[in-house]
């Protein structure tokens, strides 16, 4: 399988870089980054791209692989419901012309990170609090990190199911302290040198306290996944987000 990286000089597309050299069953073809065009003439008949860039070019980035033909597997964060919808429509139409192509957006490549907000999921639904913190290095440039709002979102879609009201929280003021509110779950962003990607999910009851907590140390521990992410994505037509729906997890 033929496969490109964009941002290739990134720590993360370096990396990527490296991980599909070193597998016996990939073939890097291309390497792109900021400034290079994408496209067929750059994508060196790549089957399926990898993108590790930045907020502000990613989606851009996804429409350019669908128009040349290029299943899309995405790290980068900053994702909305409106450029996802998007890029529905845009696979949409590639498919009413008789081309299946999938594109999968993981918002965290980390097995462990993806077990972490898998078993978050499904113990939302027996504690009255839930709050989630996430840890980064300060060179990260999004707030909070999209493995924190997928995890807050899949906690407040298991609460609202289980018909849970909302997380008691008597602030009155002081409300930016409380950190980011999505769908009713509070979020703490920290950034400090010397962190690479951190999680802690918390649920608490009457009397008792669940923790969930999941450390990456080097990038490398993103590998797999993304791998994963190269070799399944082609047989997943339409958009795929997050490598849970990827992994066999019951």
């Amino acid at each position: 399988m033929k496969v490109a990286v964009l941002g290739a000089a990134g720590r993360m597309g370096a990396t990527v870089c490296a991980a599909v050299e070193a597998a016996h069953d990939l073939e890097l073809v291309a390497r792109l980054d900021a400034g290079d065009e994408v496209g067929a003439a750059t994508l060196g008949g790549a089957d399926v791209a990898v993108d590790f860039t930045v907020p502000a070019s990613t989606e851009a980035n996804v429409h350019a692989l669908l128009d040349a033909g290029v299943h899309a597997v995405v790290g980068t964060t900053g994702w909305t419901d409106e450029s996802r919808g998007r890029v529905v429509e845009h696979l949409e139409a590639i498919a009413a012309r008789g081309t299946a192509l999938g594109v999968l957006i993981a918002p965290n490549f980390g097995l462990s990170a993806v077990l972490a907000m898998t078993f978050a999921a499904k113990a939302a639904r027996y504690f009255e609090s839930a709050e989630v913190v996430e840890l980064h290095h300060p060179d990260k440039v999004d707030a909070p990190s999209g493995t924190a709002r997928h995890t807050a979102a899949a906690i407040a879609a298991a609460r609202a199911q289980a018909g849970l009201g909302p997380v008691p929280d008597a602030t009155e003021s002081g409300f930016d302290a409380r950190g980011a509110d999505v769908d009713g779950v509070r979020i703490h962003a920290v950034r400090l040198r010397g962190l690479v990607a951190h999680e802690e999910i918390l649920f608490g009851n009457a009397g008792e306290q669940l923790v969930i907590r999941q450390d990456s140390f080097d990038r490398a521990s993103f590998m797999p996944g993304v791998l994963l992410g190269i070799r399944e994505v082609s047989q997943r037509p339409g958009l795929t987000v997050g490598l849970e729906h990827v992994m066999d997890l019951g």
